[in-house]
């Protein structure tokens, strides 16, 4: 994995993009790091959430090499290049255990796309935000048409795409593209607390609830899926463990069964 970090420490699994030189521009290498690290994440029954961050202190990530995808041709970069960033970002976006994106940075194109995906998003104050496809001739191509516009609606999602204008972080904030705008000092102390918060909760309960969110389900249908995760969550040991700890007064000791 040379062109990411990545450990499991704690319960958390971290990823850190490693390319501070290119302001970790994703290229094709990148592309199939993140795939093992979403595999070997997937596979865990110790990682309880993931933290995502970008090296270097300029960018979280500026999106996509430029110098990889162009020196493609246009078959190869359809099945190839698209494809394979649509497959590793769909896994890291399926993953069981919650993932936070931590944004130090400039977050552009495949790079806000890569945050995006995430379920939550931490910003360091002063950073920018942006899909700046149609400034070169293109457009988001992992995603971003899709995940955006869900996530702070069409009107909006449109205004960024089609202008490819920047927005700050506390503009982000205020969309609901971002969850928190932190000083640059205290970002990674924030992430740090708030992944140990959520890797201290009962881990099936987290990701049951995760589920439950995701499952694009609505009315009688959504409301049946989160009665079942319940059910399933409260026969679990650590339903049993939750209560023992509540009665006798101490911090709960989760297994993740």
């Amino acid at each position: 994995m040379s062109k990411i970090t990545f450990d499991i420490k704690g319960y958390i699994a971290q990823i850190q993009l490693n390319r501070p030189e290119k302001l970790n521009a994703i290229d094709r290498d990148m592309l199939v790091d993140l795939s093992e690290a979403v595999e070997r994440i997937d596979s865990s029954v110790e990682a309880r959430v993931v933290l995502i961050r970008g090296g270097g202190e300029r960018a979280f990530c500026v999106g996509a090499d430029i110098n990889d995808w162009t020196s493609l041709a246009p078959l190869d970069m359809w099945r190839r290049w698209i494809r394979d960033g649509h497959r590793v970002f769909a896994r890291l976006a399926a993953l069981r255990q919650p993932v936070i994106a931590v944004l130090n940075g400039f977050t552009l194109g495949g790079g806000l796309e890569l945050a995006l995906v995430a379920d939550i998003r931490l910003a360091a104050d002063g950073i920018e935000l942006g899909f700046p496809e149609v400034s070169i001739a293109t457009l988001p191509g992992w995603g971003g048409t899709q995940r955006l516009p869900a996530l702070i609606g069409k009107g909006r999602a449109k205004q960024m795409i089609f202008s490819g204008q920047r927005i700050s972080a506390p503009q982000a904030e205020q969309w609901g593209l971002v969850n928190e705008v932190l000083p640059r000092d205290q970002l990674d102390d924030r992430a740090d607390e708030l992944a140990r918060q959520i890797a201290a909760n009962a881990p099936l309960a987290v990701q049951f609830a995760k589920q439950a969110i995701d499952s694009d389900t609505q009315g009688a249908a959504g409301y049946s899926l989160e009665a079942l995760a319940g059910a399933l969550s409260a026969h679990s040991d650590d339903a049993q463990e939750g209560l023992a700890s509540f009665r006798e007064r101490r911090p709960p000791d989760y297994s993740g069964a």
